[in-house]
């Protein structure tokens, strides 16, 4: 009990000869040993980094997850480290929504099958979207989480250290200017000098931590770009998702009830394939994204990863693109292709 009572004395004392010496600083009463330029700069960069992290982290946040309610049950249960239960997205709801009102209408009506259509399609949407949640905050989130808690926590701490040693030096060279008896200044020239040794030792610490700045850069680099990757997943999903839904819509049933839109009945009757007679311009070889299933003699069913041939002809929608494969030739969407120069 008594070696505690004379450390905690002790670490009082050091702390008010600090704050003393931190203050007459402030005040221009006291001299201050400045870091070298390259530390300097490299702590601007790291609180750069810090700062933009975070604002960037929040909006992101915000942007995927609009409601603050949610957001702060998420924050809750990975502060319990707990796996946030799988919700229903709001368009697989409204999807359901739709099932069980077209059970009531009756499926068999017009407005009953066309509830279950886009139903159907919405329940869809809503998956992919919550497949999009769960890769985002996997690739992007967590990373941003990680640096702001584990290495933004360790580099804050090595710079407050390297603080406090800074104070120590300064507060033994102010003490040499104050000594008169030898005795006293050798004392003091023997502080300063462990003090000196304790600094740039702090200061070699933080600047290998700061410097490790760069690495984070490049790997939120990669996480961004994963990011975006899954955005772009995400978009195209959704596009595809939306044209199936438009085709089926515009699809005449047998009852006659629903009619397809004039501008849909033109766009079917121009691309009715005899592409032998039109003219064909910008040939290239494009890699197909996805399988896609033909709708109609008029279009190409491809399969992931193959190669065809691809042209447009003049007056041709801009989303679709005439299709080759050996003697097959049809329409395909563009969304579902890479194109190769």
């Amino acid at each position: 009990m008594d070696f505690n009572v004379k450390k905690l004395a002790s670490d009082a004392g050091v702390f008010f000869t600090r704050a003393v010496q931190f203050t007459e600083e402030k005040l221009g009463q006291a001299e201050k040993t400045e870091l070298d330029p390259h530390l300097e700069n490299l702590i601007a960069r790291a609180d750069c980094t810090k700062n933009w992290t975070e604002k960037i982290l929040r909006q992101t946040e915000v942007l995927l997850q609009p409601n603050p309610s949610a957001r702060i049950e998420e924050f809750i249960y990975d502060k319990l480290e707990k796996k946030l239960p799988s919700k229903t997205t709001n368009a697989e709801l409204l999807g359901q929504y739709m099932l069980d009102a077209a059970a009531e209408f009756g499926p068999g009506t017009p407005y009953g099958s066309t509830l279950i259509t886009v139903g159907e399609y919405q329940k869809r949407l809503g998956g992919a979207e919550r497949e999009f949640l769960q890769s985002s905050a996997a690739a992007f989130l967590t990373p941003l989480r990680n640096f702001l808690e584990g290495d933004w926590r360790t580099i804050s701490k090595e710079r407050r250290l390297l603080e406090n040693r800074r104070l120590d030096l300064d507060i033994c060279k102010a003490r040499l200017k104050k000594a008169k008896q030898a005795e006293a200044k050798a004392a003091a020239e023997h502080e300063l000098r462990v003090a000196q040794t304790e600094f740039d030792r702090q200061a070699e610490v933080t600047r290998l931590l700061l410097e490790g700045i760069g690495s984070t850069h490049l790997n939120h680099q990669r996480c961004l770009q994963d990011f975006a990757e899954a955005q772009a997943t995400y978009y195209t999903q959704c596009h595809h998702y939306m044209q199936d839904l438009q085709r089926e819509l515009n699809k005449p049933s047998s009852s006659g009830a629903t009619v397809p839109s004039s501008s849909s009945s033109q766009r079917l009757s121009t691309l009715v394939m005899d592409h032998t007679q039109l003219p064909v311009t910008g040939s290239r070889k494009a890699k197909v994204l996805y399988d896609y299933e033909a709708h109609d003699t008029s279009e190409l069913s491809l399969l992931a990863d193959e190669l065809i041939t691809v042209h447009t002809v003049p007056g041709m929608d801009p989303d679709w693109l005439v299709g080759e494969r050996g003697n097959e030739k049809g329409k395909v969407p563009v969304t579902y292709l890479e194109l190769l120069s």
